[in-house]
């Protein structure tokens, strides 16, 4: 296995399963994807990002298998690499030993789930469109089909964008409360009349508890305020970078 410097969860601390919430240290990538970006999506070299993936997947000790992300609501089941290439998804379940569930994201909501009875794991990602329309739910049932029981479920949130730097427009507070008028507790106040802080984390624990999923929690780290430890979409944006990485999430059965 491969070091590099990894966040985890106590609630994922289990028997029979590996997991981690890797940080933009430990790769080979340079300038503004410097350094473990994994994004294949990006603008950086392909020889340096499937290296990066490669040091994950040694870490984890198996196959990385990631959907190609459109913020929906769609999990897939696999077994191990995709054949074909990443199928459009945002979520991957697996029972297989060693076909590593990874999940990317630079601000959105990586979510890593786990039965470690029915031994199912997941992996999905929540930007604030796909929590709305139902990911979470999706992780949940698509486990469900492979022998998971949502009462015994865990989950954690990793590193994503934090209240305090989500900022967005009344028109984000219509989008939400136009599903749930309650939904109008995740926004608060911002600087300016026209804005809100919206806290994602709050709301993907929120979908994951109404799922059934009691066992839930976000590990606290705020992608967009920690340069040094996490890539961000929105901060890129504020700087005027042109491009950003993508961090990994990921978990796997041993």
């Amino acid at each position: 296995m491969t070091d590099l410097p990894v966040l985890t969860s106590p609630l994922l601390d289990l028997p029979g399963i590996r997991h981690a919430f890797f940080t933009r240290q430990g790769g080979v990538s340079e300038g503004v994807y410097a350094s473990l970006n994994v994004g294949a999506g990006s603008s950086d070299d392909p020889e340096a990002v499937q290296e990066n993936r490669r040091r994950a997947a040694a870490h984890l000790g198996g196959d990385l298998v990631t959907a190609y992300q459109v913020h929906s609501a769609s999990v897939l089941v696999a077994d191990g690499p995709w054949p074909a290439g990443p199928p459009q998804a945002d979520g991957v379940a697996s029972r297989t030993a060693g076909a590593i569930c990874g999940a990317l994201a630079a601000d959105c909501a990586p979510i890593l789930l786990a039965d470690p009875q029915a031994r199912v794991v997941a992996a999905a990602h929540a930007g604030w469109k796909g929590a709305l329309t139902g990911v979470v739910e999706a992780a949940v049932a698509r486990m469900e089909s492979l022998g998971a029981d949502r009462n015994r479920i865990r989950a954690a949130i990793g590193p994503c964008i934090g209240p305090q730097s989500y900022e967005v427009g009344l028109e984000y507070v219509a989008r939400f409360t136009h599903f749930d008028p309650g939904y109008a507790r995740f926004f608060s106040p911002a600087d300016a009349p026209d804005k809100r802080q919206f806290d994602l984390p709050a709301f993907v624990l929120a979908r994951l508890q109404g799922a059934g999923v009691d066992a839930c929690e976000w590990i606290g780290r705020d992608t967009c305020a920690e340069p040094d430890l996490f890539f961000s979409n929105r901060r890129a944006f504020r700087r005027g970078e042109p491009d950003y990485g993508r961090l990994l999430s990921a978990i796997v059965l041993t």
